[in-house]
């Protein structure tokens, strides 16, 4: 069943009454519970722990309490045995949960249920089914006796289910993925690696001190512009930066289908993600470009290593050998040369490293600007954080560009009721009143920022400004 356009519809946003909305349970990846609110999915230094299970990390109070309703059982079954399962366990006991609860439908709007939704246990390797047979196993450790019996049969299908339907869900920082949810309604929506709708979390909000101006978190889905009526609705499953042979074998690994959209048909943007240096009509050999190629996967490793650790001098060291390699080799929209980039800006950035950090951030920029859609959900917050990297490196006018540019992205892709976005119109309201103070008198500019950032007393004309 596929999902298209009704004649009444003119955008496909979601909202609290949105039927994509519905959901059956979240989970967190638990690698990451110690750092993410398990209500609202924001990050958090030090969160409220759950006294009882130890495991449901929150905001505050209010977060907790937001979450209880879906906790409650949670938390009295890690109780029980003393940890938390593995991340497949607990979505589907949540699953289950709701289900008994709310027998079987969330809400009218709901157009499927899980009893029809695909688990492709047919087409699983014997590997993969392995596993799974390990993770039904761990559930029935895990369910509590007092709970209603489940058959093997159903929870069997509800792993296949997850594990070809889940949507992997990000933090509001970026693309990391912080857990994974399963929207039955979502499922109906296909695939296109250039498509014209977006998945995006919702945290909703918590923190008014009236619990009737609470909202809660919801999956959206997101028009990226004008769709015509009888047009079918699509999504990706995907990050498009793959070429088109990785994104096919990919899908067909995740999700037991071929895909034949026109970008992958005709490898569209192929030549670009993999373009080699042209100096003056002269190309690196195809030996040379191998050896950096490889050069460049064991680079990435070893970053990937160091960064884990925190050893952030370790990684811009690596990242530096390797981009003198990749840079009279690879071009510019060049996949491997882009995501040594990308590291490098984001570690140089937590190393207060702005200015350096910052020309890398608008290469990685100026490559993704060629690649992805112009309403892209990655292309938004890369031009975000480059816009915030360029403000800590005092180019404001850079700056503000950038984040305008976020904005016009994020203002579809987001919402302008998600966080992310509030949080980039306050930013541009900031950056708009510094570029005006830089055009008035720059080394007033100058100085002032100095003095904020290094928490000196203001001066003008020699004499110190007196705080008010």
């Amino acid at each position: 069943m596929s999902v298209w356009m009704k004649p009444t519809q003119t955008t496909a946003k979601g909202d609290p009454g949105c039927p994509f909305c519905s959901l059956y349970a979240v989970y967190f990846i638990k690698i990451l519970s110690l750092q993410v609110c398990h209500s609202c999915f924001r990050r958090k230094v030090n969160p409220h722990r759950c006294a009882q299970c130890k495991f449901a990390h929150y905001c505050d109070r209010t977060c907790q309490r937001a979450a209880w309703d879906e906790h409650k059982q949670e938390c009295s079954a890690i109780k029980q045995i003393g940890k938390a399962p593995n991340e497949n366990v607990r979505l589907v006991a949540r699953i289950l949960w709701r289900i008994q609860k709310d027998t079987g439908l969330v809400s009218d709007a709901q157009l499927t249920t899980l009893d029809l939704l695909q688990d492709h246990l047919s087409q699983m390797s014997s590997e993969d089914l392995k596993e799974l047979k390990v993770d039904v196993q761990h559930f029935y450790n895990y369910w509590p006796k007092k709970s209603k019996p489940v058959g093997e049969d159903y929870v069997t299908h509800l792993f296949g289910v997850m594990n070809c339907n889940g949507f992997r869900l990000s933090d509001q920082r970026g693309p990391q993925a912080v857990g994974v949810g399963l929207f039955p309604n979502l499922c109906l929506v296909n695939h296109d690696c250039w498509p014209n709708c977006s998945v995006i979390l919702n945290p909703g909000n918590q923190t008014a001190l009236d619990t009737s101006l609470h909202s809660k978190s919801r999956i959206e889905l997101r028009a990226l512009g004008k769709i015509s009526e009888g047009e079918e609705l699509t999504i990706s499953y995907v990050d498009f930066l793959n070429v088109s042979k990785d994104r096919q074998q990919l899908l067909k690994k995740q999700y037991y289908f071929d895909c034949k959209c026109e970008h992958c048909s005709s490898g569209i943007k192929d030549e670009l993600m993999t373009a080699v240096r042209d100096t003056d009509g002269h190309k690196p050999s195809a030996d040379v470009v191998k050896a950096v190629t490889d050069f460049s996967l064991q680079a990435v490793v070893k970053i990937e290593e160091a960064r884990t650790e925190g050893n952030f001098h370790e990684v811009v060291k690596l990242c530096r050998e390797c981009l003198e390699k990749q840079d009279p080799v690879f071009g510019d929209t060049n996949l491997h040369l882009l995501h040594v980039l990308s590291i490098a800006s984001e570690v140089l950035s937590l190393m207060h490293q702005s200015s350096e950090a910052a020309g890398y951030a608008q290469r990685v920029l100026d490559g993704y600007t060629k690649l992805y859609p112009p309403y892209n959900a990655q292309l938004g917050m890369t031009l975000m954080r480059a816009g915030v990297t360029h403000w800590h490196a005092g180019l404001i006018e850079t700056a503000h560009s950038l984040v305008c540019r976020a904005y016009a992205i994020l203002i579809i892709t987001h919402g302008a009721h998600h966080p992310v976005t509030k949080d980039l119109e306050a930013m541009r309201t900031q950056t708009e009143m510094e570029l005006r103070l830089f055009k008035q008198n720059e080394s007033v500019y100058r100085s002032t920022r100095e003095a904020v950032l290094s928490d000196k007393p203001l001066m003008m004309s020699g004499e110190q400004i007196k705080a008010t």
